[in-house]
């Protein structure tokens, strides 16, 4: 077994954005389980319709994808983005009237 070494340039983050149909009670439920799925993959919501999670590299980072396509509902529409943890890094991000930092690495992986 190799053992790789998880730098700032390996380790990366997915970002899954989305639009889903809610007009109707049956889509409405669509999506909330589809937003609960998210957070059972380990997602954290960073807007209402961006989730984002930190993962170990890019082959854990694309069968993460891959799962998600098999979860959107009909009709929904799912972007997913990855990019390194060093460009995580570089994130600014603003609320109301003022500047707030971006949501922490973790601390320790998951292993499952």
């Amino acid at each position: 077994m190799t053992f790789v070494a998880l730098t700032g340039y390996r380790i990366m983050w997915v970002m899954a954005l989305f639009d889903l149909p809610v007009l109707t009670s049956d889509e409405r439920k669509r999506a909330t389980k589809f937003r609960e799925f998210l957070l059972d993959q380990g997602f954290c919501m960073m807007q209402f319709s961006c989730y984002i999670k930190f993962t170990a590299g890019k082959e854990q980072a694309e069968a993460l994808a891959a799962k998600i396509g098999g979860a959107v509902p009909s009709g929904g529409k799912v972007d997913i983005l990855f990019f390194t943890d060093r460009q995580y890094e570089s994130i600014k991000s603003f609320r109301g009237s003022g500047q707030r930092g971006r949501p922490e690495r973790p601390d320790q992986l998951q292993m499952f």
